[in-house]
């Protein structure tokens, strides 16, 4: 199992494949996927398998696991990926479990995330995008390092985005 980083609170690392109905538990929270696009239970079953397969592929890209260090209960989920066909442009994304919001978590998170993306994958821009509505992880991006530019339309909604340029 990968590791990405150990912090004094939590683990961010590669989900085990016994981990899936884990996984799968962050979308039963009406709180949490209110700010995702909507996927059936059915895509986020793929979307996980597609992870575990990123894992043996050794990819610099992909969606972690983040793990309580004290009890290593599941507090939520992070990831990198490509944002869409655009070369050299990585997508910072995240959830957590609706018990950790609020205490620094995704903060922390995401600049480990962003280190991580700037050691390992160097790309020439970090980005991240948000609904408007999801003021918290505007401010997690905002304090990752990641600039608010002008909002863009995406699949008839408005969504705040989010990027860093790599010089």
């Amino acid at each position: 199992m990968h590791l990405i980083a150990q912090t004094p609170r939590f683990v961010i690392r590669d989900f085990k494949p016994e981990e899936e109905n884990t996984y799968l538990s962050l979308f039963d929270d009406e709180r949490v996927t209110l700010h995702l696009p909507n996927r059936s239970r059915k895509e986020h079953i793929e979307i996980f398998r597609k992870a575990l397969e990123g894992y043996a592929a050794n990819s610099k890209l992909g969606r972690w696991g983040i793990f309580n260090n004290s009890d290593g209960e599941f507090i939520g989920m992070c990831l990198l990926r490509n944002y869409y066909d655009e070369e050299g442009k990585v997508e910072l994304g995240y959830s957590l479990r609706h018990k950790y919001w609020g205490k620094g978590i995704a903060g922390e998170m995401a600049i480990i995330m962003v280190s991580y993306a700037l050691t390992h994958i160097h790309p020439k821009e970090i980005v991240g995008v948000t609904t408007l509505g999801n003021t918290g992880s505007q401010k997690v991006l905002e304090k990752a390092g990641l600039t608010r530019m002008d909002n863009f339309h995406r699949d008839g909604e408005d969504l705040a985005y989010f990027r860093m340029v790599v010089s």
